[in-house]
């Protein structure tokens, strides 16, 4: 089974920028489209920003609390994706996890990395 582990997180004052990696066990090119998702406690995950290749190329999407702060990005040779945080928030503070739709739809999460934003 393919599995993904979330790592780049940490501590980071208001303003600050962090990057997260997605390791996967396996080739990310069978995904057309792959994701970012956050939690923060008691809440369900949110997509924050996927990313999906085709024949027209790369199509990007963000949440509308990232637009213009977080970028997506994904090397399907290097199997790994990407999301450059910029301008963090207190309200970003979560665990971060990657995955993709076609796994998220069977419930199966790897491991996330936890972001916390704070002065």
């Amino acid at each position: 089974q393919v599995q993904f582990v979330a790592s780049g997180g940490g501590l980071v004052q208001p303003g600050g920028s962090l990057t997260l990696s997605c390791a996967v066990s396996g080739s990310i090119a069978r995904f057309s489209t792959v994701s970012w998702y956050r939690q923060t406690p008691g809440n369900q995950r949110e997509v924050v920003a996927t990313i999906s290749t085709g024949g027209r190329g790369a199509t990007r999407w963000y949440a509308d609390s990232a637009k213009g702060r977080f970028t997506i990005s994904r090397d399907n040779f290097k199997n790994t994706w990407h999301l450059q945080m910029n301008d963090l928030q207190v309200d970003d503070t979560a665990v971060y996890y990657c995955n993709t739709p076609e796994i998220v739809a069977t419930d199966r999460w790897g491991q996330g990395t936890q972001v916390t934003v704070s002065s």
